[in-house]
């Protein structure tokens, strides 16, 4: 089991270590400890939900089939197919969490190009892109919303009331970075019928489970109530006709063993001065446009999620600081646990990446999105 561990493992294991060395020197006491697991256990529920949930989704093929009538949708449109890679993007991140795009639609997406006869890159790039900026709508969307939602203390309609416009600017940017710089010039072809689907009841089971889920969002059931519920529901259709694909690989370890050092480390470094040289870079006045900026620099710098964590306590509007850590980590390979993610699904499917082209565009589309969502936020609250 050691030999299969690679690089990002050790990494979250390391962190694990290190935050649990914290614990046992007193650098963190253990009451605070014990305070932050309780704050973080309904966020492990909901994680490990959604993954189970999305991982037997992609082996019903439901992503599958969605890709498939996509590309038969087109007829062979570069317009077209761009607008349904955009619109499918954006609504499996907003509403199954940008882990959920990067690790089970980056290989459907691949999958697609060679049916709709275009490069893999434009599909793999919309694919991480959105990822990122198309997750500020719902709590469930990003990690950092959920916990945004813990300091905010609102409902999942009155988020997404304060956000939906900074999240139709992030989408808007989005597409037009795509467009230009990875979609246009691009010729595909109408691709042969749709694929069968092998299992009916399976395929059925995990659309409605994902219905469910969707459901049980807007009318404000508890994201760590709604998503094992609705995993559950596909769990019982799988434990009935393909027990085989029911295996411990589907729960998130790494994700676990990563937020849960996280959530050591980072209060630790806190208490020990990080919080006075955050609140000297966000600045007395709080200015919301500095905020998001320097949320995206960090979270560039050491990801997303611990420079969200550095930064909660000395920002005075959290929603602020959730564009810069949500749209703005696109520009280094590590500045989301997505884009690792999606880098070596890239990989392991053989596409590669220009890393020069990756960074420039990303840089772009950070500094463009940040701004206008930035904007669009304080338009809407004032």
């Amino acid at each position: 089991m050691l030999s299969r561990l690679g690089v990002l493992d050790w990494v979250r294991i390391g962190l694990l270590v290190l935050g649990l060395v914290f614990v046992a020197t007193g650098l963190l006491p253990l009451e605070r400890a014990v305070e932050e697991f309780d704050g973080i256990w309904p966020l492990m529920i909901f994680l490990v939900g959604v993954i189970v949930l999305a991982e037997l989704t992609k082996e019903a093929q439901v992503f599958d089939v969605i890709a498939d009538r996509m590309a038969v949708a087109a007829r062979g449109s570069n317009v077209a197919l761009f607008l349904l890679c955009v619109l499918f993007a954006s609504l499996v991140t907003i509403f199954l969490n940008l882990d959920t795009t990067a690790v089970l639609l980056t290989p459907v997406m691949l999958a697609l190009a060679p049916r709709a006869g275009i490069a893999a890159l434009p599909l793999a790039m919309t694919t991480i892109w959105l990822a990122n900026t198309a997750s500020l709508l719902l709590p469930v969307s990003n990690l950092t919303n959920l916990l945004g939602m813990e300091k905010i203390n609102l409902s999942t309609r009155e988020f997404a009331g304060h956000m939906w416009a900074a999240q139709l600017a992030a989408i808007a940017v989005t597409m037009v970075f795509l467009w230009v710089f990875y979609w246009r010039g691009h010729r595909g072809h109408s691709p042969p019928e749709t694929r069968p689907v092998a299992d009916r009841v399976l395929f059925t089971s995990a659309s409605a489970a994902c219905a469910l889920f969707i459901a049980a969002l807007l009318i404000e059931v508890p994201v760590s109530v709604a998503a094992p519920t609705a995993a559950a529901v596909v769990v019982v259709a799988f434990f009935v006709r393909d027990r085989g694909k029911l295996t411990w690989s589907l729960v998130p370890w790494q994700l676990l063993i990563f937020v849960t050092g996280l959530f050591l480390v980072v209060p630790t470094l806190s208490a020990h001065g990080l919080s006075a040289v955050m609140s000297w870079l966000v600045g007395e006045a709080h200015d919301p446009f500095r905020t998001a900026f320097v949320a995206a620099g960090l979270a560039n710098v050491i990801n997303n999620l611990p420079a969200y964590q550095a930064l909660e306590g000395v920002v005075a509007n959290p929603l602020v600081l959730l564009v810069g850590v949500n749209v703005g980590p696109v520009i280094t390979p590590w500045a989301s646990l997505a884009t690792l993610l999606w880098f070596e699904s890239c990989a392991r499917h053989g596409v590669k990446v220009p890393m020069r082209r990756f960074v420039l565009t990303g840089a772009g589309l950070a500094v463009v999105g940040i701004a206008a969502s930035a904007a669009a936020l304080v338009a809407n609250s004032g």
